[in-house]
């Protein structure tokens, strides 16, 4: 197991503590299709992924603020090239009615399997005592009134928001605001306000026009804008464009279920959100549909929770399983999906494709001259330079150490149009390349070195249509192209020719 898993299964690791602690749900992509795990008590295996997130959730149901974790150490061990444990010793420190603290010392382990190049969750095991919890008060029983608890809080906003409906469809149909139901519209308003305003997720209303109506403050603690800023606009200020995207997408599917007489409830989706000093935050919403006495919709409510943190740990992760860390470029991992669909395309529209494999060839001087810092400011520039010389529908990667790969998609249905398509693009890397690189190197945050080195590339070209080779043998071909670059002279580019081998030159 390399450094780079062992990071991403510490970030996984602390993440499920973050998100176990906070008892936020734990988003299932990260667990395996066929995940099991035992609950704290160690007594009951649960074999579906689903299932566990309630499990989790029943855990500390009777613990009324978020759990306090300490860890205090952690073991990843790898078990196989795809397998690894990972086992942490805990303190957990348990908020409860009866005791202000309880901290008692607890393991976690989770194991990791690496499924399609991803690492997920297939088991997790806990250990955490219960005595001083189970001493005050029976946890089934508590959690059965916590739930009955729920259930009627529930019924009483569903019933309010009733109350609410009705109350302003007679101040419509009257003319006279007489004072039973001034009354009865301000008692309902004032319970409403005091379910909603205290919560921690925003809490919002909509007009059948998507403006906003009602808007509960912990918007302003979110994003700054107060209520009054807020109020009468449109839904779609708030978003990017992907999220107003989102919000048509969204739109149309409940358009479409209920035409099939199945309505939609409980739309959920990500966007990112506008605050008041710039930033841009993202937001889960979670929405319904709001009905008059005749099911016509008449408005929108729902829920947004922040969930910044937990994107930008999701966007960690596939940072470190898609793309370079040096270069940014994708990794090995990413060419091979980026290459299959162009592959998928090929065959499709019936057009060629090319593979090209570069390989520097006056790279390992300036490591031993200048050392490794001057080494990764090259394949940085390198990297730069490659992508001014292809389109968006292609694809840049870095294959390892100081080869590139570079995918050219959608060329002509011609073989020798597209041959030539090729060899103009891969002569324009082959000049760019071999510009003199001017490299300035710091140390400590100071300037400290200038250096110029001159670097050229040996290009192999293979070109493919549909699917009749496979990625392997792509590889190989254009790898076999490439070695005969480096015979030529170096400096060359040579498109895959069977009849024409090439030795392995390892000295560049």
């Amino acid at each position: 197991m390399n450094s780079n898993d062992k990071h991403v299964l510490r970030l996984l690791f602390d993440d499920y503590l973050r998100v176990y602690a906070t008892r936020d749900g734990y988003p299932t992509e990260y667990f395996s299709e066929d995940f099991s795990g035992f609950t704290c008590e160690g007594d009951f295996l649960v074999k579906n992924r689903e299932n566990w997130l309630v499990v989790a959730h029943q855990d500390f149901t009777q613990v009324n603020q978020p759990l306090r974790i300490e860890l205090k150490e952690l073991l990843i061990q790898p078990l196989a090239e795809t397998v690894a444990v990972t086992t942490g010793l805990l303190t957990v420190h348990l908020a409860v009615e009866e005791q202000a603290q309880l901290a008692k010392a607890a393991r976690l382990v989770l194991i990791f399997r690496k499924e399609s190049n991803v690492w997920k969750v297939s088991h997790s095991s806990t250990s955490i005592p219960y005595d001083g919890i189970k001493d005050s008060e029976d946890l089934a029983q508590r959690n059965q009134l916590l739930e009955k608890q729920i259930a009627e809080q529930g019924q009483q906003l569903a019933e309010i928001n009733n109350q609410l409906q009705v109350s302003n469809e007679k101040l419509a149909q009257t003319v006279i605001e007489n004072q039973q139901t001034q009354d009865a519209l301000r008692k309902s308003e004032a319970h409403f306000r005091m379910m909603t305003e205290n919560a921690v997720d925003v809490i919002w209303k909509l007009d059948a026009e998507y403006r906003f109506t009602y808007i509960s403050p912990a918007d302003e603690k979110r994003r700054g804008y107060s209520a009054a800023e807020v109020l009468g606009h449109h839904v779609f200020e708030i978003f990017d464009q992907d999220g107003i995207a989102s919000i048509k997408r969204a739109a149309q599917q409940r358009h479409e279920a209920e035409a099939r007489g199945m309505p939609l409830t409980d739309v959920t989706f990500e966007a990112r959100h506008r605050c008041k000093d710039g930033r841009w935050i993202w937001g889960e919403i979670c929405y319904n549909p709001e009905l008059d006495s005749k099911g016509n919709v008449i408005g929108f409510y729902g829920m947004s929770r922040v969930i910044t943190e937990r994107k930008q740990m999701q966007d960690q992760v596939r940072e470190l399983a898609f793309y370079d860390p040096l270069t940014k470029l994708p990794n090995r991992n990413l060419l091979n999906d980026r290459l299959s669909q162009a592959m998928a395309v090929s065959k499709r529209k019936e057009h060629y494709g090319a593979l090209m494999f570069l390989d520097l060839d006056n790279f390992k001087p300036i490591n031993d001259s200048h050392g490794h810092i001057a080494g990764d400011l090259l394949l940085i520039e390198v990297a730069q330079r490659l992508k001014r010389c292809v389109r968006e529908v292609d694809t840049i990667a870095r294959f390892g150490g100081d080869e590139f790969i570079v995918v050219l998609s959608e060329l002509n249905a011609d073989e020798a149009q597209s041959y030539k398509q090729a060899q103009v693009v891969a002569e324009k890397i082959r000049i760019i390349l071999a510009g003199i690189y001017q490299l300035t190197l710091n140390y400590d945050g100071k300037a400290s070195a200038y250096i110029e080195h001159s670097c050229t590339a040996s290009i192999g070209v293979v070109l493919f249509q549909g699917q009749e080779l496979s990625i392997e043998e792509l590889f190989k071909r254009a790898d076999a192209a490439m070695y005969q670059a480096k015979e030529s002279g170096r400096n060359a580019i040579r498109f895959y020719n069977p009849a024409e081998p090439a030795s392995v030159d390892d000295s560049a």
